[in-house]
């Protein structure tokens, strides 16, 4: 598929606001439970192999769901969905807070990364479905607010806990996002089912084209191989929201509120970079962007990881911050864009392998970080990154060429 800008279409449009502010909510939410995890563990006694197990709960529930919306997604298109994950994540950070034991916790925090990843994936849906509709390439900079979020998250919810707990600190959050979500809800692009789907009484060769349809192990070695991108790339990603604050805290002696700034600085160096991403992308090209971005990645997470202050490893996180910023995106790009293959499939694989780096390998850190300590697995981490970039040439397919 080709972009090219249109010169008479303004650069920000309702559609895209939308979207946006989907981004910029889901980041929020996630950024708001980062400073949180400190205070879940005490208040719970829960030991690093524990909390590891708490962490696996999110993933699994947001790998549960992501299946389940890539397949509503293909039937009823992703603007249904968007609303439908974001009003059921509004809530969601309350409940975890209000968890009184270690098993209604593991619940909530289920539910948790179901609604975060449920919506995660028919907000990527809808991004694609808006970059066609309006020919110009936005996944980078909805990214950006998703980053953006996070900053925002992780921020406002260490200096709010600090002050007035986490109760109010819920509270505020729930609030907020019922605000984003509420602005967005009629702005967003109602794209109509994919065009496989056809109504009843269609003709046989529509018939034959729905049977043919490419499925989960038929999409070919292409897709997958961006899948692996997605989860090398996300994966570093992942470790520094749940066990940031804690490798400050525990190895570094960093004080509860410079803690939350991990995931934080990390969050804000990424925002800044994404929303130059697509302009990046356009100039230099997705492999070359892509290339470039690996190679600062590693270097980060190896300031990181060799780090003897928290000033030096919050550095650290902000540079990796900087490199992976446009990985994940440029990845979902090129898997939206992938010839031969409905969009909607195509990311739904894409996203599911991704976000397993982000929301379960964390919870395989935890067990290993008990008896290594978090500064040996930083400074492993580049080599997925490596892997990643052996893989680059696949990133093509993200160019935004001239019609």
């Amino acid at each position: 598929m080709s972009l090219s800008p249109t010169a008479a279409a303004p650069i920000v449009t309702r559609n895209r606001l939308a979207v946006s502010l989907m981004f910029l909510a889901n980041g929020f939410l996630v950024g708001s439970w980062a400073p949180k995890i400190p205070e879940f563990a005490a208040r719970l006694s829960l030991d690093e192999s524990e909390l590891g197990l708490m962490i696996l709960a999110f993933g699994v529930g947001s790998l549960c769901a992501m299946a389940l919306v890539g397949a509503a997604i293909s039937r009823v298109g992703s603007c249904r969905i968007v609303r439908l994950t974001a009003v059921l994540a509004v809530p969601s950070l309350l409940l975890v807070t209000l968890a009184p034991a270690i098993w209604s916790a593991a619940v909530a925090l289920f539910i948790l990364g179901g609604v975060v990843g449920g919506m995660d994936v028919a907000m990527n849906a809808n991004a694609v479905e808006v970059e066609k509709h309006e020919r110009r390439a936005i996944m980078s900079s909805c990214h950006g607010f998703w980053s953006l979020g996070g900053v925002f998250g992780a921020a406002l919810g260490g200096v709010i806990i600090a002050g007035y707990g986490t109760f109010v600190h819920a509270l505020a959050v729930t609030a907020l996002d019922m605000m984003a979500v509420a602005i967005a809800w009629p702005r967003l692009l109602a794209d109509p089912p994919p065009a496989h789907q056809r109504p009843l009484g269609g003709s046989q060769s529509a018939d034959r084209s729905q049977a043919s349809r490419p499925g989960l192990m038929s999409v070919g070695a292409t897709v997958w191989l961006t899948g692996v991108i997605c989860l090398f790339a996300m994966t570093p990603e992942g470790a520094i929201l749940d066990w940031g604050a804690l490798y400050l805290r525990q190895e570094l002696g960093a004080s509860p509120a410079l803690s939350g700034l991990a995931f934080g600085a990390f969050s804000a160096a990424m925002a800044l970079m994404r929303f130059l991403g697509d302009i990046v992308r356009d100039r230099f090209g997705a492999v070359n962007t892509f290339r470039v971005s690996s190679v600062l990645a590693i270097i980060g997470l190896g300031v990181a990881g060799l780090a003897s202050s928290p000033e030096a490893a919050i550095a650290g996180f902000a540079l990796t911050g900087l490199g992976l910023a446009n990985m994940v995106p440029i990845a979902f790009s090129a898997a939206g864009n992938l010839p031969g293959l409905p969009q909607g499939l195509a990311i739904s694989v894409v996203t599911f392998m991704g976000y397993s780096g982000i929301l379960v390998a964390p919870s395989v850190i935890g067990f290993i970080a008990e008896h290594t300590g978090f500064a040996l697995i930083y400074l492993s981490l580049p080599v997925l990154i490596v892997v990643a970039l052996v893989f680059s040439r696949l990133t093509r397919h993200a160019d935004m060429t001239p019609g």
